[in-house]
C-alpha cells in the first residue's frame, strides 16, 4: 500500500481520535464477531473479519475498501479468526467445532481439526508462532501445535465457557476470562495460567460479579484491561498477583451481553471500546476520562481497533454485518 509506505520506518506518532468515515464495507450477511489488521507491517492494509454468516473475509481496508477474498470453510458461525505472524495464513474457529488453518492466497486448508466443543476464542503464542490456544464452550482450554496438528497441553478449569484469552508478554503466562459467576461467588472469572506446566497461577484476580467478554494488554506498560458486563473496563497489573487498580475505572459505554472488544492505541495513550448502542468510546488511559465518542453504528459495535502503522486509522464492526474505517 502506497499509503502505508511512508510510515513503515517511523516510530508510531501520537494517536489522534479519528473523526471521519473513509470506507463502509458491508459484504457480510450476518453479525461481524471479530476484526484484525494483518500483523506484517508491509501488508497491514489487509483487514480480517469473522462473521456469523459462516465466512471469513480479507479486505483491502486502507486503499480501496474492497473485499479481496472470502473463505467459506465453516458450516456454522465463525466466532474467532486470527492472522498468523507471517501474514500468509488465517486460523479460524467456529460454532461447527472446527479449527481451520487456511492459506491466504490459495484458500486451501493447511490444517483442519474437529474439536470437542464450539470455539469462541483463539490466540497465537507471542513467541512461538506455530502454537495457539483455543477455548470455547468447554471447561478445557487447549494449546495446539500446527506442525503436528496435535494438542500440546490441556488447561482444566471448572467453568462452562471461555470468553477470551490473553497472553502476557513473552508468553510464559496467559489469562482466560470465563463465565463462572454464581450468586455467591465471582471466583474464576479471570484465571491466570502457567503456559508450560498448565498449572493455575491464580483465580482470585477479579472479585466483581461480572463476566469479562474481552481482555487487552497495554503495549508499553505492564497492565491489562478487562471489559466487563458491568458496563465498565477494569485495569489490572499484568504481573503477579495481578492486582486490580481500584482508582481507575473506564465507564460510560454499554456492554449489555455483547462480546464488546476493547484495545489500547499503539502508543498506549488511548483506550478504545465499542458499545452495545453502536457508539465508539475513546478514553484517556491515564485519567480514565472519555475524550470523545463516535456515533459509529446503528447496531451494537463489538470491535474497534487501531491500525498498527497508520496513526489514527481505526476499524470498527457491528452486529448488522458492517465494517467501517475511520480517520
Amino acid at each position: 500500500s502506497e499509503l502505508i509506505k511512508p510510515y513503515l520506518g517511523s516510530k508510531y506518532k501520537l494517536t489522534e481520535v479519528p473523526k471521519s468515515l473513509i470506507f463502509y464495507m458491508s459484504k457480510h450477511s450476518g453479525p461481524v464477531n471479530e476484526i484484525e489488521w494483518c500483523p506484517v507491517r508491509e501488508q497491514s492494509h489487509m483487514l480480517l473479519s469473522a462473521s456469523m454468516d459462516k465466512t471469513v473475509k480479507v479486505w483491502d481496508a486502507v486503499d480501496t475498501g474492497c473485499c479481496l477474498r472470502t473463505y467459506s470453510c465453516h458450516s456454522c458461525a465463525v466466532r474467532a479468526a486470527r492472522w498468523s505472524s507471517c501474514g500468509r495464513r488465517i486460523l479460524s474457529g467456529g460454532f461447527d467445532s472446527m479449527l481451520h488453518l487456511t492459506d491466504v492466497e490459495t484458500g486451501k486448508q493447511i490444517f483442519s481439526s474437529k474439536n470437542e466443543f464450539r470455539i469462541s476464542a483463539l490466540k497465537f503464542h507471542p513467541a512461538e508462532s506455530n502454537i495457539f490456544i483455543c477455548g470455547g464452550f468447554s471447561p478445557e482450554v487447549k494449546a495446539w501445535d500446527i506442525r503436528t496438528s496435535k494438542v500440546l497441553r490441556v488447561y482444566k478449569a471448572a467453568v462452562q465457557q471461555t470468553l477470551d484469552i490473553l497472553f502476557l508478554p513473552e508468553g510464559r503466562e496467559f489469562l482466560t476470562s470465563t463465565d463462572a459467576v454464581s450468586r455467591d461467588s465471582a471466583d474464576r472469572t479471570v484465571i491466570a495460567w502457567d503456559f508450560q506446566s498448565a498449572a493455575k497461577i491464580s483465580n482470585q484476580i477479579f472479585h466483581e460479579r461480572y463476566t469479562c467478554p474481552s481482555l487487552t494488554l497495554h503495549p508499553k506498560e505492564s497492565v491489562f484491561v478487562a471489559q466487563t458486563n458491568g458496563n465498565y473496563m477494569a485495569l489490572f497489573s499484568a504481573q503477579r498477583p495481578y492486582r486490580i487498580n481500584k482508582k481507575k475505572r473506564y465507564e460510560g459505554h454499554k456492554v449489555e451481553g455483547f462480546a464488546v472488544g476493547c484495545e489500547f492505541s499503539p502508543d498506549g495513550t488511548l483506550l478504545v471500546t465499542g458499545s452495545s448502542d453502536g457508539k465508539v468510546f475513546f478514553y484517556n488511559y491515564h485519567t480514565a476520562r472519555i475524550i470523545r465518542t463516535l456515533s459509529a453504528h446503528k447496531e451494537a459495535c463489538v470491535s474497534a481497533i487501531f491500525h498498527p502503522v497508520l496513526p489514527s486509522l481505526l476499524a470498527t464492526c457491528d452486529w448488522a454485518g458492517g465494517i467501517k474505517i475511520w480517520q
